[in-house]
């Protein structure tokens, strides 16, 4: 299994931040045929050759990511699309 890890501070109230890490869901739905549900303030992500979740904090969003073996060549891609995202939903860019 491949990787990836992102932990991304944010000032948003709570509403924001789940709107934001929806709004990150559905592109990577979009983007990657990945499917998403929520478990409280955790986002989790599935499709064959992935799983995750997103956690919803005061301060954070986490990101984790696991790909399998036919998504391994995506990593880069996947990564820098959700960076990205999250500049653009957290306010960095």
């Amino acid at each position: 299994m491949s990787t990836i890890d992102i932990n991304r501070s944010h000032s948003l109230d709570h509403d924001h931040a789940r709107e934001a890490a929806e709004s990150l869901a559905r592109d990577l739905s979009r983007q990657f045929d990945v499917g998403y549900h929520w478990e409280g303030d955790v986002l989790r992500f599935e499709r064959k050759g992935v799983k995750g979740q997103l956690n919803v904090l005061p301060d954070a969003l986490k990101l984790h990511l696991e790909l399998g073996l036919m998504l391994r060549p995506f990593r880069s891609r996947i990564e820098a699309e959700i960076h990205n995202q999250l500049d653009q939903l957290t306010g960095e860019a």
